[in-house]
């Protein structure tokens, strides 16, 4: 599943290209012909990310919301418009550009109502200047389950997946099983705004890049991490815990990230 630096990537690329068009909007594939329907023929006001979650806004008050889940996938290019790829869900046509959207776990169309309650169940989202932070530490600090999936769960912070997960939570020393209560407000600043750089470094390199001072890749593979899918911790040189949480894989260095709390 994209992490929340792809999602912002793409709304910021897909609102230079469509925000201020009338749009033509269909549906390839055919299970979004009812949706594009209803939107084609609008002008697109703005495309913004919410945590994992796309929202383009139209004129009339509509909302396009996609959430790509675990398979989903975005394509973009000029026109003139190319042969669609795949079971395409969705397909966006500016006066410049085309926007496909194949495999989506969530296309649909909202109105306005529907928009605030979708928006509501969202928690901040770090890579946002309007996220209240206190919300989230308000929700954390009052939980018995583990931070490790706590910063995951979009309800309580949204954006941040599993690679940023264990790697934030190591370069701050914090094991991924300690209690979200015995988390103290300083400490979950410090998440916070870890996450929010590394996050913003992700949407300007296209890359989730969390190594410091990190250079250039050498290879194709373009992510550099600490200690996510590694054995060794690069900092005491121990090994690496794997488990998982919520079935989700996790990484930690017990050496540099003592147990807090009773976890």
């Amino acid at each position: 599943m994209p992490e929340g630096h792809t999602i912002h990537r793409a709304a910021r690329d897909h609102h230079r290209m469509l925000a201020g068009q009338i749009l033509s909007v269909s549906s390839p594939q055919g299970r979004f012909s009812e949706g594009a329907a209803r939107i084609t023929g609008q002008r697109c006001r703005v495309v913004e990310a919410y945590g994992k979650h796309l929202l383009y806004r139209f004129n009339s008050g509509d909302v396009l919301h996609v959430h790509l889940g675990l398979f989903g996938r975005i394509r973009k290019h000029k026109l003139p418009l190319l042969e669609p790829r795949g079971a395409v869900r969705v397909r966006l046509v500016s006066d410049a550009h085309v926007v496909d959207v194949n495999g989506p776990t969530i296309c649909r169309v909202l109105d306005e109502p529907e928009t605030l309650s979708l928006l509501h169940r969202i928690g901040p989202d770090v890579l946002r200047s309007d996220a209240n932070p206190a919300q989230a530490f308000k929700k954390i600090a009052k939980s018995n389950a583990p931070i490790g999936r706590l910063i995951m769960d979009q309800s309580v912070m949204a954006g941040i997946g599993n690679i940023y997960r264990s790697e934030i939570l190591w370069r701050q020393a914090v094991h991924p099983e300690t209690p979200g209560r015995a988390i103290d407000r300083a400490t979950f600043d410090r998440i916070w705004g870890d996450a929010k750089a590394l996050l913003a470094i992700g949407v300007k390199r296209n890359a989730i890049i969390t190594v410091d001072d990190a250079r250039p890749p050498e290879s194709r593979y373009r992510e550099q991490v600490n200690i996510f899918a590694k054995d060794q911790c690069p900092a005491c040189k121990g090994a690496i815990r794997r488990f998982e949480i919520n079935g989700r894989r996790t990484f930690v260095c017990e050496t540099c990230q003592p147990p807090m709390g009773d976890a």
